[in-house]
């Protein structure tokens, strides 16, 4: 299944299920407490603060997102990018964890004939907030999940927000177990490369105030209306839909990988520090792509200073090679 399909997949099971498709957001949205769009919900975040008034009760999109905090680790691993896709479910006070949960577990384990992705329910784990009895009661009762493989994390992992003051909630996270092949026993808590996060389903019910990214901030109170805010990385579910161990493997990645390789004649697997140049080509190039898009231009300051230094280091690593 390709990422246009995965893509596809998820717009439709959802619009069929009463939501409205809204198209992707430019990354650029006039926000001062945001450099670029870096979650599903950014668009949405009027609704959720009580700002406005949307005019569907319930919606779905595949949101363009960038993030610029790990850019010196992209290449290193593979598991940083800086441009991601996010597919989204949203509630705007039209219904909550009794629904979202459920949903969500019908898209992933139904079959791939019926319209679903096809995971088997063997394999799939979750998490809930530490006092979070109702999500882990929905897990297991509603869903059938059993309770050895439901885990409660706290704040940091299972507290949701932008990471600046504005809309968050507690959170129930989705992960698929990849196999012993990929790390040890034990679910989420003990190996998060063996269990891979899939998909955040967030309880967007409370406003933070200011304070330090993960945990630790100011809980300012209940927002006007108790919402859902799913996220399902679309590059991730393309890695385990596709068969491959990462992001810089799925179609769309392995499209640059293959185009900068051809162009330095240094192979993708052969040498461990070319690769690292070649997954910051991928993951820079397609960023910087998204970035003029959208109408930044490389400068000296800000947004445009962003994209010059991803493209400068575009550059370096293919002189690199």
């Amino acid at each position: 299944m390709d990422s246009a399909q995965i893509r596809q997949r998820f717009l439709d099971f959802f619009a069929s299920r009463g939501h409205t498709t809204i198209p992707s957001a430019s990354l650029i949205l006039d926000d001062p407490t945001l450099l670029f769009v870096n979650a599903g919900m950014v668009p949405f975040k009027p609704y959720f603060l009580g700002q406005q008034s949307p005019s569907f009760p319930r919606a779905t999109s595949v949101q363009k997102c960038v993030r610029t905090t790990d850019i010196e680790e992209v290449g290193k691993t593979t598991r940083h990018a800086s441009f991601f896709q996010m597919a989204g479910n949203f509630s705007f006070g039209d219904y909550f964890k009794e629904q979202a949960i459920p949903l969500a577990w019908e898209l992933l384990t139904a079959p791939v004939d019926q319209g679903g992705y096809g995971f088997s329910p063997d394999r799939i784990w979750a998490t809930v907030y530490h006092d979070d009895d109702e999500a882990a009661r929905i897990w297991h009762e509603v869903v059938g999940l059993p309770k050895e493989r439901i885990q409660r994390r706290g704040m940091a992992d299972n507290f949701w927000s932008m990471g600046v003051p504005g809309p968050c909630g507690p959170c129930s996270e989705i992960y698929y177990d990849r196999g012993p092949a990929y790390g040890r026993e034990g679910g989420p808590v003990a190996d998060e490369d063996r269990f891979l996060e899939v998909w955040n389903l967030v309880f967007m019910q409370f406003e933070r105030g200011e304070g330090p990214a993960k945990e630790g901030y100011e809980i300012l109170g209940d927002l006007p209306a108790r919402n859902i805010d799913t996220g399902m990385g679309l590059e991730r579910m393309a890695a385990l839909l596709q068969g491959v161990d990462n992001i810089y493997e799925i179609d769309t990645s392995q499209l640059v990988v293959d185009r900068a390789s051809a162009l330095s004649g240094q192979a993708y697997g052969a040498d461990p520090d070319d690769d690292v140049l070649l997954r910051v080509v991928a993951d820079h190039t397609r960023t910087a792509a998204m970035l003029v898009g959208d109408g930044v231009l490389p400068g000296n300051e800000g947004r445009g200073y962003v994209l010059r230094r991803m493209m400068r280091r575009v550059v370096r690593s293919m002189r690199l090679l």
